[in-house]
């Protein structure tokens, strides 16, 4: 395991080790590939296997580091699907893009059938929204397969997450909350190199706690893992353009200040950011790289 103190220079996936960005480098990007008729931002777009796999070529080809690929939607009240389905939609796609594209491809999904499933199909990546808490089986598969994980914070579930999220202190809720996963995952055997962890932006968390979040993200660094930000496009990012603008933002708006936050994101030292628009995000980490 890393020391709190150290920055982790790898994350160990399924079959090869991703070289994480040092400090002062620019963030990798993992490229959004929703294979769903209902996810908040582009649902319906990709929703074909031809559409799906054609948008993750164009996503690997605009500079993306990991292909996540997901079948159900995790917008807030969003419904769950049954696994069958959920591998429907995602099951081709994962299999040609790993064929076609020489990254990491990661299966976006809180059901074991799937993850096992899209790993026999070359995923090397499992990026569970429930932190691996809601499949009991999903910690046993991560470990017998030696898969990368992500194992993200979320208050509730899609269904009530948007409710009334409350923390007394979020960050320091959701640092708790993660070193606790973190240590329960090593306790059932899962490599240390292999786990990354994400805060949840979104999900289970009000605007203020989003704007928070966003600023102090740096402070997850201590727990040792590589540290994943999915932000983009997300609601609060839509409130900051309504309220300078006094209208809804556009989709562009959006990937701006996607783009612009995640360059505050790599200033911070985040290794991994998980976004829409991957061309966009790309040039914005480049330019604020070198004019730093």
């Amino acid at each position: 395991m890393n020391s709190p103190t150290s920055r982790p220079a790898r994350w160990q996936l399924r079959t090869r080790s991703l070289p994480l960005p040092a400090a002062g480098e620019p963030a990798l990007l993992m490229g959004i590939v929703n294979v769903t008729p209902d996810s908040f931002s582009d649902g319906g777009l990709h929703a074909g296997v031809e559409a799906a796999v054609e948008h993750g070529l164009s996503l690997a080809a605009a500079g993306a580091d990991i292909l996540d690929v997901g079948g159900e939607s995790t917008r807030p009240f969003a419904e769950p699907v049954s696994a069958e389905e959920e591998w429907r939609r995602v099951g081709d796609v994962v299999g040609r893009l790993a064929a076609q594209v020489n990254l990491p491809i990661s299966i976006d999904t809180s059901k074991a059938v799937v993850a096992r499933q899209a790993i026999a199909a070359g995923a090397e990546i499992i990026n569970d929204v429930t932190g691996l808490e809601g499949d009991p089986e999903m910690a046993d598969l991560a470990r017998s397969t030696a898969a990368g994980i992500c194992a993200m914070h979320m208050q509730g579930t899609p269904q009530t997450m948007q409710l009334e999220p409350t923390y007394t202190n979020v960050v320091e809720e959701i640092h708790a909350y993660l070193r606790a996963r973190r240590d329960a995952l090593l306790a059932a055997g899962i490599a240390p190199e292999s786990i990354c962890l994400d805060p949840g932006i979104g999900f289970g968390k009000t605007h203020e706690h989003n704007l928070t979040l966003m600023q102090q993200a740096g402070r997850f660094l201590d727990l040792g893992c590589p540290i994943l930000i999915g932000h983009s496009r997300k609601g609060f990012l839509g409130k900051i353009v309504k309220q300078t603008c006094g209208r809804e933002p556009t989709r562009a708006e959006r990937d701006l200040v996607t783009a612009v936050t995640a360059c505050n994101l790599a200033a911070q030292g985040i290794p991994i950011i998980r976004v829409h628009d991957v061309a966009t995000v790309r040039l914005a980490l480049a330019a604020s790289s070198a004019t730093r």
